[in-house]
């Protein structure tokens, strides 16, 4: 297979292409349209059809439709656009409060060069079974389903991979064997780059929850996640203020290391609901570095992230129903 036929079907296809193959000047290839009207499937077909017969030795495209991941479960990205705000340790509680709510949740850790999810609820040392050519989500104390590289990665291996292969890792954890559960909670990298495509053009989420902390820089660079997911026609649901004020353990005062109320201020400014503030609390840090999500508990560390999912949840029955068409960013 020619390497700039297949990264042209690929980027007209917006991942939903596999195995392309060409003989005889005829390219044949399956495209998973699940989601998709009608119109919308035979458009990209077409698409599809027109880009391959433009390439040098194609002289037609036969292409198999496949709608086999209709029944995947509704899909919320927890996003940031920019490293350190807290993003995972967000998405972890949101998981498990949300299950608390009575949800059926799972967990899919898509930083795939740096995955964190194992950790934070006490994993690490399991590797997923497969049943065929699908994995089986990994289980926890917190009966939140989930799956990451760092399971299938060896402890410390670092992870030098192009964007497609990314991409395909990816695809491996999302079309695992999600049986019963309803919900994904994907824990996205920072930024926009090509994990973050993949996952919004082929797997298009119900929406998106953003995570910043109050300073001008990591809310300049929420504004452009918020952005990327406003093209890609992915509802925003809302945003989130992590590490918003610090409660000196020894005498009480409180202090704003990182500022207070930027993020629920740049809401208001775009409009977005304001899902909640999280403090800065070294409760928060030891509970996750020890795998044991302060969602999971009653006390007041967890009552942040019970609020968060409580709006989510409530989101979701108004908003959740019908969503997860596919998405093209232009």
């Amino acid at each position: 297979m020619d390497a700039a036929l297949a990264a042209r079907i690929e980027q007209v296809a917006q991942g939903r292409a596999s195995g392309l193959r060409v003989k005889d000047g005829v390219l044949s290839l399956v495209l998973e349209v699940g989601g998709l009207e009608a119109g919308e499937r035979d458009a990209l077909a077409a698409r599809v059809t027109e880009a391959g017969k433009a390439q040098p030795g194609i002289a037609d495209v036969r292409i198999a439709m496949t709608a086999e991941r209709s029944a995947r479960p509704l899909i919320i990205a927890v996003g940031s656009g920019k490293g350190g705000v807290g993003k995972s340790t967000l998405a972890v509680n949101l998981a498990v409060a949300l299950k608390r709510l009575g949800k059926r949740v799972g967990m899919v850790d898509a930083d795939i060069y740096g995955p964190s999810l194992p950790r934070l609820l006490a994993s690490e040392d399991v590797k997923p079974q497969a049943q065929g050519n699908r994995l089986i989500p990994v289980p926890n104390a917190q009966g939140v389903p989930m799956l990451s590289m760092g399971h299938l990665a060896k402890p410390g291996q670092a992870i030098a991979w192009r964007g497609p292969m990314a991409g395909n890792a990816l695809g491996q954890l999302l079309d695992a064997d999600w049986a019963g559960t309803e919900l994904l909670i994907v824990d996205l990298p920072p930024g926009t780059g090509d994990v973050q495509l993949t996952m919004i053009q082929k797997y298009k989420p119900v929406g998106a929850v953003i995570v910043s902390t109050p300073q001008d820089l990591a809310l300049i660079d929420a504004t452009r996640a918020i952005s990327f997911f406003d093209q890609a026609k992915v509802p925003v649901i809302g945003m989130v203020e992590n590490m918003a004020g610090y409660v000196c353990p020894h005498c009480g005062e409180v202090s704003d290391p990182f500022g207070s109320g930027g993020a629920e201020a740049s809401a208001a400014e775009l409009g977005l609901p304001f899902l909640g503030r999280v403090p800065l609390d070294i409760a928060v840090r030891t509970a996750s570095d020890a795998g044991t999500p302060p969602a999971a508990q009653d006390g007041v560390i967890g009552q942040p992230f019970r609020a968060i999912a409580e709006r989510v949840a409530h989101w979701l029955e108004h908003h959740g129903a019908g969503q997860g068409n596919g998405a093209t960013i232009g």
